[in-house]
């Protein structure tokens, strides 16, 4: 069934389901993917994880090429509008429409993917603070 709600949502969902097989959900490919994320987290220094944690940060919170691309490129058509309009409505109504398509169609791809990577980023650095937290801890 398809469904707008989160992917945590959904994980959610699937664990509940899966809850009386196994407790620690190790045949669930989603949290097979985390512990293995993980597990090489834990094979690196500290003072290594810091870095890529650093590194981490700048990706998560960088404007990226993907949010100056949306602002400008209708800033950039909007100075050579006379033009644009020429060129699309001068030959019919066909340039206009694959244009359209193919503007709106790069701009939710190019979103979409902007905020998988701010996830992914997120997710990175949270795993690698819980290591850094544990081994404060510990003392190492």
């Amino acid at each position: 069934m398809f469904s707008f709600r989160g992917d945590a949502h959904k994980i959610y969902l699937k664990l509940k389901r899966n809850a009386r097989k196994d407790r620690t959900f190790k045949h669930l490919e989603e949290m097979e993917e985390v512990r293995k994320i993980k597990r090489f987290y834990l094979g690196i220094d500290s003072e290594t994880l810091k870095i890529i944690y650093y590194r981490m940060l700048k990706e998560q919170n960088g404007s990226g090429i993907i949010p100056i691309l949306i602002t400008a490129i209708p800033w950039f058509l909007f100075l050579f509008s006379s033009q644009l309009q020429n060129f699309l409505f001068g030959r019919g109504y066909l340039y206009l429409i694959l244009f359209t398509i193919i503007y709106f169609f790069l701009l939710f791809f190019t979103v979409i993917l902007h905020f998988r990577e701010k996830a992914w980023a997120s997710f990175h650095i949270q795993i690698i603070c819980d290591i850094l937290e544990e081994r404060k801890e510990v003392g190492k």
